[in-house]
């Protein structure tokens, strides 16, 4: 029996949230997480659920012990830490398509600019106008 892994797939911070916490969405990021994917986290999503985690610390919204566990399942999840940078006419032509804020035009463009080099990877996003533009180019 084969253990080759046949998909590669591109967490956003929406995604990874919902690995950590519970949300409406958690259950499928749970599943997805423990797929035979390789799982790939970028220094943004990183920037941005560390962010949401600080947030969490500083307002108390979350016992001590369980802003510490999430810290901890985000060091220790499925996730491959990625430096990569989206290709800039990549990030021209994606904005002049698609409505999207900053930093998911961002994550739109790395998963697109990776692409051409994993042609199986898919971009995880809750988001909804992330997931319908990933998913109308081909990423989904």
């Amino acid at each position: 029996m084969s253990t080759e892994v046949t998909s590669a797939v591109y967490w956003d911070s929406s995604a990874i949230l919902s690995a950590l916490f519970r949300d409406e969405h958690s259950e499928e990021a749970s599943r997805r997480a423990r797929g035979p994917a390789v799982h790939f986290l970028s220094t943004l999503a990183w920037a941005e659920a560390h962010a949401v985690i600080a947030r969490i610390a500083r307002e108390r919204a979350l016992a001590k012990v369980l802003v510490t566990a999430a810290r901890e399942a985000l060091e220790s999840g499925p996730w491959r830490r990625l430096n990569a940078a989206p290709d800039w006419k990549v990030v021209r032509d994606l904005s002049s398509r698609w409505l999207l804020r900053g930093a998911d035009l961002w994550h739109l463009a790395v998963a697109k600019s990776l692409q051409t080099e994993l042609p199986e990877l898919t971009i995880l996003s809750f988001d909804a106008r992330l997931a319908a533009a990933a998913k109308c180019e081909g990423l989904a």
